[in-house]
């Protein structure tokens, strides 16, 4: 396959970009220009686009011919940086294009998802102060998932849960709604949420879905699995 990364260079991309090189796909990295020196050690083995992630002309090049699409909707700022990268993505994609996204668990498609009150204090709290200081705009990630879940388009939204580094532990498990007994240990290795995007390119089961995952060796996904 021809894959674009977009968002190559943060920590979660570079992880696709090395999963997708594993398995022998093409791959064009899309990142902001102060940052392409971070993918100095996949030099002279993809295409790396420097721009904005959502500069629709910098998606558009970087798209072109793609059979998939990884894209890391971040919500940096307040300028509709998630919602403007997710419309990009979706409108200069070709068509037969399968669109995998990354989000947080805080994403809910059909609002049947049972949160903690942790997580909800944590959205209430940490998302207007971010949006005061002119640092993030959570509001806004909502909005990208909202067009997503109603674009025509071969989509996936992965929600993932609290992250952490290390060895990778194999393919996390999903489920359909946060609050899910299996997904009670929430927590995944970062380098397994970049498996799980990567895989989901070449699972059908997974168009249209926005499945919540959780590292396949955490106690929950064991329990659910006994």
């Amino acid at each position: 396959m021809k894959v674009c990364v977009v968002g190559a260079s943060g920590k979660l991309g570079q992880y696709m970009v090395q999963h997708a090189l594993d398995r022998g796909h093409e791959v064009v990295g899309v990142c902001r220009e102060r940052s392409v020196g971070k993918l100095d050690r996949f030099k002279g083995r993809i295409t790396i686009i420097p721009g904005a992630t959502n500069d629709r002309e910098v998606i558009r090049k970087a798209v072109a011919g793609c059979d998939g699409v990884l894209t890391v909707l971040v919500p940096w700022g307040v300028q509709q940086y998630s919602s403007g990268t997710a419309q990009a993505v979706m409108d200069c994609s070709p068509p037969d294009a399968r669109l995998v996204f990354s989000c947080g668990w805080h994403i809910s498609r059909d609002g049947k998802d049972r949160y903690s009150w942790k997580l909800k204090a944590l959205v209430a709290i940490a998302g207007p102060i971010a949006r005061l200081f002119r640092l993030a705009e959570l509001d806004d990630q909502v909005e990208a998932c909202r067009r997503i879940f109603a674009s025509t388009t071969k989509w996936t939204v992965v929600r993932a849960s609290d992250l952490e580094e290390g060895d990778s532990q194999g393919l996390p498990v999903w489920s359909r709604h946060v609050g899910d007994a299996i997904l009670e240990s929430n927590l995944t290795r970062r380098v397994d949420f970049a498996l799980f995007m990567v895989a989901a390119l070449k699972n059908d089961e997974l168009i249209h879905e926005a499945p919540a995952i959780v590292g396949c060796q955490t106690p929950s996904a064991r329990a659910g699995e006994a």
